[in-house]
């Protein structure tokens, strides 16, 4: 009897061995390395160790795995036939046959095994690595290192056996996890925030916009030439303060001949410095300044440097030298908020492009303006 409870107690310190490199595969892994970065800078040296180790992730993540197969193996080695032995006596005084004794005790012998490797050794480290990941990444990190240290030539031989493999299946293996997210990956991050509420609706929707810029050009943005207000080279002083007063905007572009040869941008504060008296007399081309000119296809993020450092709004020209539209400041920041509305907009101006209808066949349908821009839809 005392051969088959020393068996038990060695499988047992064998499933406990068994839940640390689980503990370590799942620590290591789910761990934020900025916050380990974080804590190491600030003096901690578990938190040191940490980061060493997720510089070789792949490495030490390979030790995990020889760890858990060796415990795992040893402890079925051990576990069912002891159990097997101490299961035998209670059977037969069931009234069992003789013969069916023994491969009852077995499966019994492993299902109980099985059941308590399960639920020590792999479930209850890796629940716990899971929910506290930088804390058990401390507590493993030097006990995992040392016995990674000990079997590297045999870790290694593995590791390498396994990358050539990985490698014909054309995929090429990695070291550590890439600590840098995709936008893509950012925007489904906030999301996921928002449904969960650890992140405000509106703080999401900001975010997702703001990664959404790195995608959007000059055109993307722009308001159309057709529905820009400008004014001929030969248009007065006093014709600004009139198409002012008419649309609520300050800023307009000056063209010679057609929309397509802006030659200026002109500004209500420099009609109003012309005298009153001269106003009529004071063509709109003497007190433009030159326009700021930009390809559609400018991303957004230079766009707005150059809004910012020269002009707060700028002609659009397409490839064939034509005006495309204008851009303005607001528009960047439209995308980023949504519609901007002062006094000055018109009634309904705020309406949005894209409202929800029905299809003539009875499905969920848009109605959508045609000045809708195409990245809306």
């Amino acid at each position: 009897m005392t051969t088959p409870l020393l068996l038990l107690a060695a499988a047992f310190l064998l499933i406990l061995a068994n839940g640390f490199f689980v503990a370590a595969e799942f620590g290591l892994v789910t761990v934020d390395r900025p916050d380990a970065e974080r804590a190491a800078a600030e003096g901690d040296r578990r938190a040191r160790t940490v980061v060493r180790a997720l510089r070789e992730l792949s490495f030490q993540l390979s030790g995990t795995q020889l760890g858990i197969t060796i415990t795992s193996l040893v402890v079925g080695m051990l576990a069912e036939p002891a159990l097997a032995q101490l299961l035998a006596p209670p059977l037969t005084a069931t009234g069992l046959p003789a013969g069916a004794v023994s491969g009852v005790a077995v499966v019994i012998g492993m299902l109980l095994a099985s059941a308590v490797q399960m639920i020590v050794g792999e479930l209850v480290p890796k629940n716990w690595a899971v929910s506290r990941p930088l804390q058990v990444a401390r507590f493993v990190a030097g006990p995992q290192a040392r016995f990674a240290a000990l079997l590297r030539p045999v870790i290694t031989l593995l590791n390498t056996l396994a990358n050539r493999l990985v490698r014909l299946l054309g995929v090429e293996p990695t070291d550590e996890l890439a600590s840098a997210r995709t936008p893509g990956e950012l925007v489904s991050l906030a999301r996921h925030s928002a449904e969960a509420g650890a992140l405000e609706q509106d703080t999401a929707d900001l975010f997702v916009r703001t990664l959404s810029l790195a995608g959007l050009t000059a055109q993307h943005v722009m308001t159309p030439r057709v529905k820009v207000s400008a004014l001929h080279s030969s248009a007065t002083a006093e014709d600004v303060l009139n198409l002012t007063r008419a649309t609520g905007l300050s800023r307009f572009p000056v063209y010679r001949d057609r929309i397509d040869e802006v030659v200026g941008m002109v500004h209500l504060k420099d009609a109003l410095a012309v005298p009153a008296h001269e106003r009529l007399r004071t063509p709109a081309g003497r007190i433009a300044v030159a326009p700021l000119l930009v390809p559609g296809t400018l991303p957004v993020e230079h766009l707005l440097r150059r809004l910012r450092h020269e002009q707060p709004i700028a002609v659009v020209v397409d490839e064939y030298g034509g005006t495309a539209g204008v851009v303005t400041l607001e528009d960047i920041i439209e995308e980023l908020v949504g519609e901007v509305r002062d006094e000055h907009d018109a009634e309904g101006a705020g309406r949005p492009e894209l409202t929800p209808a029905t299809g003539e066949d009875g499905r969920p349908a848009w109605d959508a303006e045609g000045s809708c821009r195409v990245h809306t839809l």
